[in-house]
């Protein structure tokens, strides 16, 4: 959730560039320090944004999950830092290097279509993995307490 979170965080300052038609479309927030600065915003605020979440959506009534910090800072910096790493690679006006270089070394490393064909299968592939994990462990519990 917390990734979830950098990833909105990462796009508030474009947003807001497309409302008011004021600024750089891709400015600071997409370059590594910005994307860095926003990741320490994303995991502190986020930390108790997703606790909260989970106890609202009924997935956490007893509030016995607690998302712990290095979880919470490692999710939002892989967030932010992939937004500016994916984002370099399709949109010309983005300068991850900002300030040392105006220069984007990662522009059409891949084509547009195989960038979302990466993502779309990475997706896929961490879903697969995701519900592996949690049938695996169900039916452990299951076996466990059946013996």
């Amino acid at each position: 959730m917390v990734f979830g979170w950098a990833q909105i965080v990462m796009d508030i300052q474009p947003l807001l560039v497309l409302i008011t038609g004021e600024g750089t479309l891709h400015g600071f927030s997409h370059t590594y320090v910005g994307a860095s600065l926003l990741a320490v915003v994303s995991a502190l605020s986020g930390k108790y944004l997703s606790e909260i979440g989970l106890y609202v959506l009924a997935l956490n009534p007893e509030r016995d999950v607690v998302i712990r910090w290095p979880v919470a800072f490692f999710s939002a910096f892989i967030g932010t830092l992939s937004h500016v790493l994916l984002d370099s690679i399709m949109h010309a006006d983005v300068q991850p290097f900002l300030p040392v270089t105006t220069d984007n070394a990662f522009l059409q490393l891949i084509t547009v279509d195989a960038l979302h064909e990466f993502c779309l299968y990475s997706g896929l592939a961490g879903s697969a993995v995701f519900f592996a994990i949690h049938f695996w462990r169900r039916f452990n519990r299951c076996t466990t307490t059946d013996s």
